[in-house]
């Protein structure tokens, strides 16, 4: 969701080598480009591709680089234009021979614009390091098959939150003596105050305004560094879509820099502390898991050794952030022309007065920050997060759940009497400095805030709240599983997932529990046409299209856990597939990840080769192929793409290649199940 740069690089080695039908949306996608170093012959239709699209795409075999679980599914993708089925080795790390057989010819794969083949290996299970498939006289990158394959990545996709903390100094981690994660040493960004009034401000070079008195974007234009500023009617479309108080302003320090730039949105945090605080209660209420494998000192973070459960340490920065932007209690502000009383909503977000250049650290951020209007969007996802975390939080410290029950209450109620208020109309935004987020349709957020404050509180309000509306199972709007199954936009499937898992007097929690597992079915049954194996297949790839995968394959694990039932199990381990590098263009879109894997992506803080800028962490989601080709780089590379082809592992390429926290969090949630199947399976 945001620019921008001009450096572009390929990729480099890495680490290791390691049933009701649910209505499916076709929504607009995505896809991916890649510069590898050329190994092995080519079939017609594979170099056709890649000249096409300007980059080649190493073996035509393609396999999950990272590897398999040795009793997981074992497939692989072969690019080939035979008609017949061909053969194929299985060769251990000496060369020698493991398993051989033939392969199943797929025909033409529209969403990789090639024609392919699958090999089957599962039945082959000794664990081992540095197998390779072959097959037409090429040779896959190599991977592993171990039962302890995802317990590095489990940890790595959740330990990237700390190097996007805000309000705080990123130190090394002592651990057993030895200091982890020296490369990602900073000061502490955005931590000054900055007061009205704007003409006074200092000049452009003063670096790190900070967020500690936060006012709210003025009424009307100004001045800064010489340049006339757009003000909230810009923004919202009218001078009065919105006034605050005077002297208005928030301590908003803290929490989660959401993406590639220095902003903070509520929406997106809301989706992404979900994820990570329903990764954590999964493994408490799952019948399959690893003791212990997401508790005290599993994370490199400052909290560590605290008695409490490193993830809920770091979902917990985030949320103290959520918190600091409600707006208080008895405040009166102007939103569309009326006065109303906005005390328990929340600011939508939280961002510099422009887009912040590249090549800047936190804590060099030289601009002025302000607070957008609250949303009726906004402050659902501030209930929903808060009643979700009061629960789990409320073994560790009591006054925090409490703390956070308080603020879900309020702000429940707060949108129940201005159930309307939209972050702006689509299309005045001119979009200065941050994402718009734009959400026009509450009623999901209403059924998952419900939802949460129903299963935290065991309320007959709340329960008549979730069972009455439109998306609950029997309503009007019941089918929630689409593409993606859910996303920041589309909460009411995060809704149902905890319904359906999470313990309850719900008089219909068999029938929620039913629509899961049909939407696990109708998921597997995209995955099963998939010759790359990924429960997704709109006819064009969407933004983030990676986290979609994964969200998608959420809900067919979260049917193996309430179900049990093998098929389950394989179809969400298959799915990481795709992620970890089986795809059209043979790429891990995990950093540190496989053999080629991405590495420039877009962002202010983060460089692949840089003086300055430290590498992104091991464990970072690439967002992936995007048909949309929304920034110039990808329309000048991608132009006419097959959706997996539409990605360019380009730092320039935000449309593509950028990186988010709600992106990450379906990489932790995905990465910890693997792990529970690999280790307790």
């Amino acid at each position: 969701m945001h620019p921008r740069s001009t450096q572009r690089v390929g990729f480099l080695p890495a680490r290791g080598a390691a049933t009701l039908a649910v209505a499916v949306l076709a929504l607009l996608g995505c896809a991916s480009e890649n510069t590898h170093a050329d190994e092995g012959s080519t079939s017609s239709n594979d170099e056709s591709a890649a000249a096409s699209f300007g980059h080649e795409t190493g073996p035509r075999v393609r396999v999950n680089q990272l590897g398999y679980l040795p009793d997981g599914p074992k497939r692989a993708t072969l690019v080939s234009d035979q008609t017949e089925a061909v053969s194929w080795q299985l060769l251990d790390d000496d060369g020698g021979l493991a398993a051989q057989g033939e392969s199943t010819p797929q025909g033409f794969d529209p969403s990789a614009g090639l024609d392919v083949h699958t090999i089957d290996f599962s039945d082959h299970g000794d664990s081992g390091a540095g197998y390779t498939l072959t097959a037409e006289g090429e040779q896959s990158y190599p991977f592993d098959i171990t039962e302890d394959l995802y317990t590095p990545l489990r940890h790595d996709a959740l330990n990237v939150y700390y190097t996007h903390r805000s309000g705080i100094a990123i130190e090394p981690i002592e651990v057993d003596g030895s200091l982890e994660r020296q490369e990602y040493e900073r000061p502490a960004g955005h931590v000054t105050e900055f007061v009205p009034p704007w003409e006074d401000l200092p000049d452009a070079d003063v670096p790190n305004r900070g967020d500690l008195q936060v006012p709210c974007l003025p009424a009307e234009r100004f001045v800064w560094n010489g340049a006339e500023q757009h003000a909230s009617a810009d923004v919202y479309g009218d001078p009065e879509a919105w006034r605050c108080p005077e002297g208005y302003a928030l301590d908003a320090a803290g929490g989660w820099y959401d993406a590639g730039d220095h902003g903070k949105y509520v929406v997106n945090s809301g989706i992404s502390v979900w994820q990570l605080l329903a990764t954590y209660e999964r493994s408490q209420n799952a019948e399959v898991t690893v003791d212990e494998a997401l508790g005290d000192e599993t994370l490199l973070i400052p909290e560590r050794g605290n008695e409490v459960p490193d993830i809920l340490d770091e979902a917990r920065w985030n949320l103290e952030w959520m918190l600091s932007m409600q707006v208080p209690a008895d405040t009166w502000m102007t939103i569309d022309g009326v006065e109303i009383d906005a005390g328990g909503m929340a600011h939508h977000k939280l961002h510099d007065i422009a887009w912040t250049g590249m090549d800047t650290l936190p804590h060099e951020d030289p601009m002025p920050r302000y607070l957008h209007r609250p949303s009726t969007a906004a402050t659902l996802n501030l209930a929903a997060a808060a009643a979700h975390g009061a629960r789990l939080y409320d073994q560790y410290d009591e006054e925090f759940a409490d703390e956070l029950l308080d603020a879900a209450e309020s702000a429940w109620a707060a949108a129940a009497e201005h159930s309307s208020i939209f972050r702006g109309p689509d299309g005045v935004d001119p979009n200065p400095g941050g994402g718009p987020y734009n959400d026009h349709e509450f009623s999901d957020e209403f059924y998952w805030a419900a939802a949460q404050l129903y299963l935290t509180t065991g309320s007959a309000s709340y329960e008549d709240a979730v069972r009455t509306n439109v998306h609950h199972v029997g309503g009007a709007e019941d089918q929630v599983f689409g593409t993606p199954a859910f996303d920041w936009k589309n909460t009411a499937a995060a809704a149902r997932l905890d319904l359906a898992t999470v313990d309850s007097d719900l008089e219909d929690r068999e029938a929620v529990i039913d629509s899961v597992v049909d939407a696990a079915d109708a998921y597997l049954a995209v995955q099963q046409d998939q010759p790359f194996g990924h429960p997704y297949a709109p006819e064009e790839y969407d933004w983030g299209s990676n986290h979609m995968v994964l969200n998608n394959a959420a809900v067919i694990a979260t049917a193996f856990d309430l179900t049990g039932e093998t098929r389950y199990r394989e179809a969400g381990i298959e799915a990481i597939d795709y992620v970890l590098g089986r795809n059209a263009i043979n790429n891990s879109y995990v950093s540190g990840y496989g053999t080629y894997f991405s590495e420039n992506m877009h962002s202010r803080w983060y460089a692949a080769d840089h003086e300055r800028l430290p590498p992104f962490p091991a464990g970072k989601l690439a967002g992936g192929a995007n048909s949309v080709l929304g920034d110039p780089t990808a329309q000048g590379d991608l132009s006419g793409c097959a959706p997996q082809f539409c990605y360019i592992d380009a730092s320039d390429s935000w449309s593509t290649n950028e990186t988010t926290i709600n992106w990450n969090a379906a990489l932790a949630w995905h990465a910890s199940w693997l792990d529970d199947m690999g280790r307790a399976g």
